[in-house]
């Protein structure tokens, strides 16, 4: 496994506009981060290939998109209220904050200083709704988006006229006032998430939770992942969360170590049955072909789209010596790579020419980037840190020969094609 300093991909993030540091020219805000042009695009192509892999592939999964405010008493039904906490700790010293299960001493990390008693600290962002600002308007930005699912299951198991078993997907954001946030956007306060929830007959959860399991490793690696950097670790039964009855995380070794990508957990009937209890409604199941009336056990897969964003980079990234230079490149996988090819003339008197290709590639669907500004060696390296796998190079033989260099980011080969057969070759290349 590769070994490499987080901050070398850190400033390669922001040299090359994947992402930035929220407010930087006021300073920044701890835990908040901004997409730029390269990073909208890449989160974009990972969501996308995501919602294809888990609604669009499948007739039993559907869809829904939830607001970010809920009703409070839905927090309280799914324990949020009561046990969405961290243990807190602070130097009495240099008054620097920490999680309680993260420091292993009672001396501060920073100063050496004595550390408070840990106390509890809920996670929840608070915020209230409507003119007055008292309990009576206490509201929450939701800290997932499972919840929300839970609670729109029978709205939409009837409109869809699913059958049992089924799942209901959705991606957004959500936030968590983390009281260390760290590791770049591996753990922010805002963040993205892709989950689903797999609603089964009571009977069958083991059967579905071990093929959930299996599916959303094969999905990691067909957008570009490495396998052996990859690992599944099962929760022990005192870490299992409070709704947990078994929980698998798929783990990938960051330049930090083996943290967490993806939970899949046996919820069993824990979020129906609480949100039965709180609002009085009946969410249970009626079986028309067995007549059998049940509370759905529920089996979850839930990813962060920010850390599994930071996974591709980071499994892509890779300093490379060459034989008398050296250059930083990103591996990416064509299908979640922001930019698919690049178009460079070799002379400004050809940029027309160029422009031209570029933009004829653009309209029939590929994603493409123009440049101009730079030796020819130069823009490959730009190329090389976006992540592009093909470069294509107009010279003025193309006026004679009607085809361009294509090179290729991985080899950094170079072979002459004709431009008519260009599409063609992208097409096979990236599987279209």
């Amino acid at each position: 496994m590769k070994e490499f300093d987080l901050n070398q991909l850190i400033s390669l993030c922001k040299r090359r506009g994947f992402i930035f540091q929220d407010s930087e020219i006021y300073g920044g805000i701890n835990g908040f981060w901004d997409y730029g042009p390269l990073g909208v695009e890449l989160k974009r192509n990972i969501r996308s290939m995501w919602w294809k892999e888990m609604v669009e592939k499948r007739g039993n999964v559907v869809g829904m998109d939830s607001s970010i405010i809920n009703h409070p008493r839905a927090w309280e039904a799914s324990g949020h209220v009561e046990s969405f906490t961290d243990p807190m700790v602070d130097c009495k010293v240099c008054k620097k904050r920490y999680r309680g299960d993260e420091v292993e001493s009672d001396k501060c990390p920073a100063c050496g200083g004595e550390l408070t008693e840990a106390r509890q600290f809920n996670l929840m962002f608070r915020t209230f709704v409507g003119a007055n600002v008292d309990s009576s308007s206490e509201a929450f930005l939701r800290p997932e988006t499972a919840q929300a699912i839970f609670v729109n299951f029978k709205n939409v198991q009837e409109t869809s006229r699913q059958k049992i078993p089924f799942g209901i997907a959705q991606t957004g954001k959500s936030f968590r006032n983390e009281i260390n946030p760290r590791n770049f956007i591996f753990r922010s306060r805002e963040f993205e998430q892709m989950e689903m929830e797999f609603f089964v007959h009571p009977d069958e959860r083991k059967k579905w939770f071990e093929y959930w399991v299996e599916q959303r490793v094969e999905w990691y690696t067909k957008i570009g992942i490495k396998r052996e950097n990859l690992k599944l670790r099962e929760h022990e039964k005192e870490e299992l969360a409070h709704y947990s009855d078994g929980t698998v995380d798929i783990e990938y070794y960051f330049p930090f170590g083996w943290q967490e990508l993806e939970g899949i957990a046996d919820r069993g009937d824990f979020d129906l049955s609480r949100h039965i209890e709180f609002s009085g409604k009946d969410l249970s199941y009626f079986d028309p072909f067995t007549q059998e009336k049940f509370t759905p056990n529920v089996i979850e897969t839930s990813a962060g789209l920010d850390r599994t964003l930071l996974t591709v980079l980071a499994d892509a990234y890779e300093e490379e010596q060459l034989e008398n230079d050296s250059r930083t490149v990103l591996r990416l996988s064509p299908a979640v790579a922001p930019i698919q090819v690049a178009v460079f003339p070799l002379h400004k008197k050809l940029k027309e020419n160029a422009e031209k290709l570029e933009e004829d590639l653009r309209l029939s669907g590929f994603k493409t980037f123009y440049d101009d500004k730079g030796a020819i060696g130069r823009l490959y390296r730009r190329q090389d840190e976006a992540g592009t796998p093909y470069c294509l190079t107009f010279d003025f033989d193309s006026l004679e020969d009607n085809a361009v260099t294509v090179r290729d980011r991985d080899s950094m080969e170079q072979e002459r094609i004709n431009i008519s057969q260009i599409k063609e070759f992208l097409s096979k290349k990236f599987g279209a």
